[in-house]
């Protein structure tokens, strides 16, 4: 299985994600025709060999050739879905683009749909991010690891004036993952970078293990006399194997005896919102003869202390178990396929190659079932009968 280990010493953007996937060997031509295929225009990309400090990398420039318009999510997704782009390609894409303007839609206290800023929809972040998603997927990518991301720190200077570091919208987009601030006073990750580094990559932490097949770097525009200005990209080979990949989580769990049933479905929520990977609850009877529930909590470990600090700020519980275990999960893609009640994607889970488990997307279902007054079920049996009949194909 190939793995790319996002190696982000110096931060994290789109130009450098692009830098360093041609450094890789994905030809920058093949990119620009990717984007073009959506039909969008008035750009060119090129491509220089250059050196930050000792390292030589590559930098991609993006070069407009007019003003670009402000865009909505939605506009943006249609031109996601006007090209022959591969669908794994497209659905990460779109996932970048809405975590991108759910984060604006936060900062600026609006609901998504109202969201139609020049950074999110501008036609170079377009080229970064299909571009990114499309060099991984050239590359053969089935699974990404980044390190803690640098943001840098300071003081920089937006389009409507002086703005702390990170920014808002990239501190947004950053939450749950593991950040540190770095030693330059500068903008080091933007928010293109941060929606790729927070969608894409599955874990956060030190190189998985996994041999080494090449290595990319990717230029930032900046020469920095403190940190050589590159993002590094590690292609590397992991084992498949039964249980592959693997991952480290700590469970948390509470007795609790004495807490409304009314409060659990709030709680978990609350969990998944601060990053739980899984949140179940189960019966007992406690001492004294009480009847009570167990609360159990899957955590990542970088999120782990927040979690546990949620359980003793939500419940009534004084006490919690901790237990770090392993994780072994099936590899996972997003697919879209059309049903007569409208498009649905499915969670497709496979083990060596070999596809074990299909699952209609939950709130893609229940929303058409809404709208179209369908059961349910049939919406679901609807989305599992058109994966099927397309995979035989």
């Amino acid at each position: 299985m190939k793995v790319a280990y996002l190696d982000c010493f110096a931060g994290i953007a789109g130009d450098m994600c692009l830098g360093a996937l041609v450094d890789l060997g994905v030809e920058l031509p093949r990119i620009e025709a990717a984007v073009r295929g959506l039909g969008v225009g008035g750009f060119s990309l090129t491509e220089r060999r250059v050196y930050r400090g000792a390292i030589g990398g590559v930098k991609v420039d993006v070069r407009l050739e007019a003003p670009q318009p402000e865009r909505h999510l939605s506009e943006i997704e249609a031109i996601l879905d006007g090209g022959p782009l591969p669908e794994t390609v497209r659905e990460s894409a779109r996932r970048v683009f809405r975590r991108l303007t759910e984060a604006e839609a936060r900062v600026h206290r609006m609901p998504v749909e109202r969201v139609h800023l020049h950074e999110v929809g501008a036609l170079d972040a377009i080229v970064d991010v299909v571009g990114t998603c499309f060099g991984l997927h050239a590359l053969g990518v089935e699974r990404v690891v980044a390190s803690p991301i640098v943001t840098g720190r300071g003081i920089t200077r937006g389009e409507h004036g002086p703005i702390p570091v990170p920014g808002p919208a990239t501190l947004e987009l950053l939450r749950g993952v593991p950040v540190r601030g770095g030693e330059v006073e500068a903008e080091m990750t933007t928010p293109t970078g941060a929606a790729l580094a927070a969608t894409l990559a599955e874990s956060f932490g030190p190189m998985p293990d996994c041999r080494p097949l090449r290595v990319g770097y990717g230029a930032g525009t900046r020469e920095l006399d403190a940190i050589p200005n590159l993002l590094r990209v590690v292609l590397g080979e992991a084992e498949l194997s039964a249980g592959k990949p693997r991952h480290t989580a700590i469970r948390i769990e509470a007795n609790l005896d004495d807490l409304s049933p009314q409060v659990f479905g709030y709680v978990s929520a609350r969990l998944f919102e601060e990053g739980a990977l899984d949140v179940w609850t189960t019966a007992a009877v406690m001492k004294k003869g009480r009847p009570g529930h167990v609360l159990a909590v899957l955590a990542p470990p970088e999120r782990a202390e927040a979690l546990i600090a949620l359980v003793f700020q939500e419940t009534t519980t004084i006490g919690l178990r901790l237990d770090q275990v392993e994780r072994r999960v099936l590899d996972r893609r997003f697919e879209e396929v059309a049903t007569p009640y409208g498009p649905v994607r499915l969670k497709v889970a496979s083990l060596d190659g070999k596809v074990k488990n299909t699952i209609p997307e939950y709130e893609d279902c229940a929303e058409l079932a809404r709208k179209t007054g369908a059961p349910l079920k049939e919406v679901q049996a609807a989305a599992l009968e058109a994966w099927r009949a397309r995979s035989k194909r």
